[in-house]
C-alpha cells in the first residue's frame, strides 16, 4: 500500500461518509501492527463503529485489541469528554464556592458547545501528549465525515486566535479552565497538523462525481489550515473484469471510470491508489486482513428468488395523504440520505403537493442531485457561515442596540467563538421546521452523530423553555421544536440505510437514540440494494446479493414499522426524472 509507504506518526483519513474511511484505517492500523509497529486507532467519529469493526467495546479509554499484539483503540465518546470536562472544572470548587455559584457554573457548562470544546480537548490532547508519542509509533485517526472533520480540523486554529485575542468572554471554556494550558496545547495541535514530517492527510472517496467533488473541496479546506501532506483513495472500485458477465456491473464500470476521467483538477497531482470493490462487509480481523489482497477467489452462486414487493411509491403514498408534515430522512453517511430526501419532495410535488427540501448537512450536494427544477419544490440549505453571520447581527441589532463603546466591542468578541456557530445552525433548523405546519418539509439530514449533537441541542432548548414556563403558572401553552420532533402527526423519521452489517447495525442504534429522546421513527429505506436489482450474472454482485439477504430480513423483521428497498441503479439517481423514477 503506498500510503503506509514512510508513514508519519499521524494519519487522519478523512472523506465522504459511507467511502469506507473506517475500513480502511481499521485495516491500515492491523497491517502496521501485523509488521511490529505499536500503534493507536483514534475515532474521532460521535457515531464511532471502530469497537464493531473489532468485535469489541472499546469507548473512551485507550483499549487494547486483545488478539492484535501492538494495536490500542479508542473512540471519543462527545457525552463521555464532555461530562469529564465538567467534571474537571466543577470538581475543584464543589463545597468551596456557594452552592448558587456552583449551579451557575453547571449551567453554563450544559450545552451542546461545551460537548465540542470538551470533544475537540481530548483531540487536541492526543496530539500533543508526550507520553503517547513515546508508546505510540503511529496513531490514526479514523474521522467523522466530512464537514464534521473539516470543523473539527478548523478548530485549534479557531481556539487559538480566540485566546490570542484575549478579550472575550470565555464562558464556553468555563471560568475557572487553565487557559494558558489550553493555548499552549492548540498551538502545538495546530503545528503538529500543520508540519508534513509528522502528520499525513489520507482522503477516501468513491469513484462518483459527488464524492470526488466533495474530496477536492475538502483537500482545498484543508490545504488552507496547513495539512498539506495529502493522499489520495479511490476506494470499492468496480473491478473491470466483472463487466464483460454483466450489464450492471458494466454500466457501474461505465459510470466510475468517466467519474474518473472528470476527476477535478485539484485532486490530479495528488498521489493517488485505488482499492477494488470487495463481495464482503469489512468487519472482523480475517475481512480486514483481506482488504488489501486483490487476488482472492470468488465462488459463483446460484440465482435466488425475487425479494417481496417494498416500494417506496406506496411510502410516499401514506405520506401525500397527511397533506403536509417534517419528513426527516436520518442515518450514516454515505448511505444515500440526500438522494432518498430528493425523491421523496419530487414525488410529493409531482401529486402536487407544496414541498420545502433543505438540508442541515454541511457537507450536502442538494443542488447537483436535483439538478433542475420543479414546480411546487422549493429548495434550500442551512449555510452554517451565512447563519452564524445572520445571527451576529441579530444579536448586535438587539443586545448590542443599547451597549456603550466598550460593552459593544465585548459583545462583537463574545460572537467571534466558535460555539456561536452551533446556535446559530440551530436557529435555523427551528425555523425551516415550522413551516411543516402548512406544507411538507423534506429535511436531509448531516450523518447520524452530528445530526444527535443537534438534536441534543434541540432538546437543552426544550428544556430551558420548560423550566421558564413553569415559573409562569398554569395555563400557559408553548410549542418546541422538541415537542414537533415527537409529535408522530407533526414529524415522520424515515431512517436510511444500506443492506450492510455496520450501517444497519448503525441505524438500529439511532433508532434506539432517537426513541430515548422521545422520536419514534415511522419507516426504514433500505438503498442501494444490490439483491433488489435484476437478476445479474457478475460473482461479486451476487456475492453482495447474497450477504443483503439477511440484513433485508433482519430491518423487516427486528426493526421496522414500515419499510422500503430502493435498488441499486444502472445510472447515477441524478436529475428529477431520475429521482422520480425511485418513488414510482
Amino acid at each position: 500500500m503506498q500510503m503506509l509507504e514512510n508513514l508519519p506518526r499521524f494519519a487522519f483519513f478523512t472523506g465522504k461518509g459511507g467511502v469506507g474511511k473506517t475500513s480502511l484505517a481499521c485495516a491500515a492500523a492491523l497491517q502496521l501492527a501485523d509488521a511490529g509497529k505499536r500503534v493507536l486507532l483514534v475515532s474521532t467519529d460521535p457515531a464511532s463503529n471502530v469497537g464493531q469493526v473489532f468485535g469489541l467495546a472499546i469507548g473512551n479509554t485507550i483499549t487494547p485489541i486483545a488478539a492484535v499484539p501492538r494495536l490500542w483503540a479508542i473512540e471519543i465518546d462527545p457525552q463521555a469528554a464532555a461530562q469529564g470536562y465538567r467534571d474537571r472544572i466543577v470538581g475543584p470548587v464543589r463545597g468551596v464556592l456557594p452552592t448558587e455559584v456552583v449551579k451557575g457554573i453547571e449551567e453554563q457548562l450544559s450545552g451542546a458547545c461545551t460537548t465540542e470544546i470538551a470533544a475537540f480537548d481530548e483531540f487536541t490532547g492526543l496530539l500533543t501528549d508526550p507520553a503517547l508519542s513515546e508508546r505510540f509509533e503511529h496513531v490514526l485517526f479514523d474521522t467523522a465525515p466530512t464537514g464534521h472533520t473539516i470543523r473539527l480540523l478548523q478548530l485549534p486554529g479557531a481556539w487559538s486566535s480566540f485566546l490570542e485575542a484575549g478579550q472575550g468572554d470565555a464562558s464556553c471554556l468555563g471560568p475557572l479552565a487553565g487557559l494558558e494550558k489550553q493555548r499552549a496545547q492548540y498551538a502545538a495541535a495546530v503545528a503538529a497538523l500543520a508540519d508534513p514530517a509528522r502528520t499525513r492527510l489520507v482522503l477516501v472517496a468513491r469513484a462518483q462525481a459527488s464524492a470526488l467533488r466533495e474530496v477536492a473541496r475538502t483537500h482545498e479546506e484543508l490545504q488552507r489550515v496547513g495539512m498539506q501532506r495529502q493522499f489520495l483513495v479511490i476506494n470499492g472500485v468496480m473491478p473491470a473484469a466483472e463487466a464483460e458477465r454483466d450489464a450492471l456491473a458494466a454500466a457501474i464500470v461505465r459510470r466510475e471510470q468517466a467519474a474518473l476521467a472528470a476527476m477535478p483538477a485539484a485532486l490530479r497531482d495528488l498521489p493517488c491508489e485505488q482499492l477494488p470493490l470487495k463481495p464482503f462487509d469489512l468487519v472482523g480481523l480475517e475481512a480486514l486482513r483481506s482488504f488489501f489482497d486483490a487476488n482472492a477467489p470468488l465462488p459463483a452462486l446460484a440465482s435466488m428468488p425475487p425479494l417481496p414487493p417494498a416500494s417506496l411509491a406506496a411510502l410516499v403514498d401514506e405520506l401525500a395523504a397527511g397533506g403536509h408534515g417534517l419528513i426527516m430522512l436520518m442515518g450514516k453517511g454515505g448511505v444515500g440520505k440526500t438522494t432518498l430526501a430528493a425523491a421523496v419532495a419530487v414525488a410529493l410535488a409531482q401529486r402536487g403537493l407544496p414541498v420545502h427540501l433543505s438540508t442541515s448537512d454541511p457537507a450536502a450536494h442538494l443542488t447537483e442531485t436535483l439538478s433542475g427544477q420543479l414546480e411546487h419544490l422549493r429548495v434550500s440549505r442551512i449555510d452554517p457561515q451565512a447563519e452564524t453571520l445572520r445571527y451576529r447581527e441579530q444579536v448586535l441589532a438587539s443586545k448590542g442596540k443599547n451597549l456603550d463603546a466598550p460593552g459593544r466591542a465585548l459583545l462583537e468578541e463574545d460572537l467571534r467563538s466558535p460555539c456561536t456557530e452551533e446556535i446559530a445552525v440551530f436557529q435555523a433548523f427551528s425555523r425551516i421546521i415550522r413551516e411543516a405546519g402548512r406544507q411538507f418539509v423534506v429535511m436531509d439530514t448531516a450523518p447520524t452523530g452530528h445530526t444527535l449533537l443537534l438534536l441534543d441541542a434541540t432538546g437543552a432548548y426544550h428544556r430551558e423553555i420548560a423550566r421558564q414556563m413553569q415559573g409562569r403558572g398554569q395555563g400557559i401553552h408553548f410549542t418546541t421544536p422538541m415537542m414537533q420532533l415527537q409529535d408522530p402527526a407533526r414529524t415522520k423519521v424515515m431512517i436510511v440505510t444500506l443492506a450492510e452489517d455496520t450501517p444497519v447495525q448503525e441505524a438500529a442504534q439511532l433508532q434506539a437514540d432517537l426513541q430515548r429522546a422521545g422520536i419514534t421513527p415511522w419507516a426504514w429505506v433500505i438503498n442501494m440494494s444490490v439483491a433488489a436489482a435484476p437478476a445479474c450474472h457478475s460473482t461479486l454482485l451476487q456475492q453482495r446479493a447474497l450477504k443483503e439477504r439477511a440484513q433485508i430480513e433482519k430491518v423487516a423483521q427486528q426493526h421496522a414499522a414500515r419499510h422500503a428497498i430502493v435498488p441499486l441503479q444502472a445510472e447515477e439517481p441524478v436529475g428529477v426524472e431520475r429521482l422520480a423514477a425511485l418513488a414510482t
